[in-house]
């Protein structure tokens, strides 16, 4: 009788960020683990995250599943082209705050992570988009977009979390509200806010909540705006954001919806994941289940 063939081992793409802070001595690592668990690994880097999306589409044919390694920004802009693949998503936390690996629980080690995906376990989870482009966690307009624009990325590399703390307070210091209105659902509300921010995950800012009961599988999104009288009772308020209770305070409006629609006077940056990405007015909506990615 003729011996039975063996399983065709599945081809991983895996795609890796050589400028990410914690990524120029991992990603070897993680090659090796996922070829131990008897994968096929295909290893491209790039420069610019422009061109995640298209190496996905240029190279999904020879793959059965995609391995992003990055922060937030790096898996928020491969998201688009890996709803489009059908392939399931693996994920190598090698950025400043990970607050997607945080949401779902991924081991920050990289050979743990590589473990995760080989076992094989995965979970459908929703994708929020803004004006076409993808986040995981959450898209702001205001003190968040002023944030990503002042933490470049030397910043980031040299003192990593405390590089956000750094540049916070240059933020604040300049912070001053502006007009916006707010549609959802047919209703619009004009508001005067230092920031309007719209999650789709748990996490987001390196630990802080969006929302007490916020989850990345719920089909919704949770918008707050800060509508506080002085941007410097931020410092009272802080304890609540880290456990998202922030929307006990009169000062914080909060809504749950699909879809939200956000328009202010001039064109305002829009800050997806940590990338700057496009501009208001903005249209916000929930893709539910869009991506199926490995989990504990």
């Amino acid at each position: 009788m003729p011996e039975p063939q063996n399983p065709r081992k599945r081809r991983a793409l895996l795609l890796f960020n050589p400028n990410a802070r914690r990524g120029r001595d991992g990603v070897g690592k993680v090659v090796e683990r996922l070829a131990a668990g008897g994968m096929s690994v295909t290893v491209e880097h790039f420069s610019a995250l422009p061109e995640i999306a298209r190496d996905i589409v240029r190279l999904r044919e020879t793959a059965d599943l995609i391995v992003l390694c990055g922060g937030d920004g790096t898996v928020a802009s491969g998201a688009m082209a890996v709803v489009e693949s059908g392939l399931p998503l693996g994920i190598i936390p090698m950025g400043t705050a990970n607050d997607l690996a945080r949401t779902l629980e991924i081991p920050m080690e990289f050979d743990e992570a590589a473990d995760l995906i080989v076992a094989g376990k995965t979970r459908r989870i929703d994708v929020g988009s803004v004006n076409g482009h993808a986040f995981f966690n959450v898209a702001s307009i205001g003190l968040s977009s002023d944030l990503a624009r002042k933490l470049d990325a030397g910043l980031k590399r040299r003192w990593g979390r405390l590089g956000y703390a750094v540049a916070a307070l240059r933020v604040l210091s300049r912070a001053r509200p502006f007009h916006a209105t707010i549609t959802e659902k047919g209703v619009t509300t004009e508001v005067n806010t230092y920031q309007i921010a719209v999650g789709n995950g748990r996490h987001y800012g390196g630990g802080n909540v969006v929302q007490e009961e916020a989850s990345i599988d719920d089909g919704n999104l949770d918008l707050y705006s800060l509508e506080v009288s002085n941007v410097w009772k931020l410092a009272m308020m802080l304890r609540s954001f880290r456990s998202g209770r922030h929307g006990l305070w009169n000062e914080v409006r909060t809504a749950k919806s699909t879809q939200f629609d956000i328009a202010t006077k001039r064109p305002r940056p829009v800050n997806t994941d940590g990338e700057i990405v496009t501009s208001t007015p903005a249209h916000f909506m929930v893709h539910p289940g869009a991506v199926e990615v490995y989990v504990p």
